[in-house]
């Protein structure tokens, strides 16, 4: 699903949502296919949630946002420093 779409199928709502399709863009990460994982009830609902999924699943790319934004501005950042939770697995 598209941005356009999602913002229309859920207004007023927060939502995790998971990147199917996307792509950098310079420092932009620009999504282009969307698939909507959760509705929740409010911001700090759907960070946790999202926190909760990332855990269980590091591998997929998931969001937390709300459909009142007309486009979704993602940032890439380089990681420089040394995870640790990394380096205390057996």
């Amino acid at each position: 699903m598209k941005w356009p779409r999602v913002r229309q199928a859920y207004p007023d709502r927060w939502l995790i949502v998971e990147a199917l399709e996307a792509h950098n863009t310079g420092e932009q990460r620009e999504l282009d296919r969307l698939a909507v994982i959760e509705e929740c009830a409010d911001g700090s609902a759907s960070f946790q949630r999202y926190q909760e999924l990332h855990l269980q699943c590091p591998e997929r790319e998931f969001y937390f946002v709300h459909p009142s934004r007309a486009t979704i501005e993602i940032l890439e950042r380089q990681w420089l420093g040394i995870r640790l939770d990394r380096l205390r697995q057996p």
